[in-house]
């Protein structure tokens, strides 16, 4: 697959992401998109879209923009699933 196709790609689904938040206030959107990228997609797939972000005319949803310019310290959500008690309180999502 091309480097060109695999952005579309990623864009797409970004912004199949991004129509799910739209309901939501903007930061609360922002957060979910964030969320959702970091527990969901690979360290690859997150660089590659980032890579199409910032060099390329894809249409990407400017909530997904918001995201990767304003998410690059977001815990895993998941990992309050696993985590004990005490750890569980300092990953709370800002995500609402």
């Amino acid at each position: 697959m091309s480097h060109a196709s695999t952005h579309d790609k990623l864009a797409r689904m970004a912004n199949q992401i991004a129509t799910f938040f739209r309901s939501y206030p903007d930061e609360e959107a922002i957060a979910g998109i964030r969320d959702h990228i970091v527990a969901f997609w690979s360290p690859r797939m997150r660089s590659d879209l980032a890579e199409a972000i910032d060099g390329s005319d894809l249409a990407i949803d400017p909530l997904v923009v918001s995201a990767f310019r304003t998410g690059s310290t977001a815990h895993n959500p998941t990992d309050r699933a696993i985590a004990d008690a005490n750890v569980a309180g300092e990953l709370a999502s800002d995500a609402g």
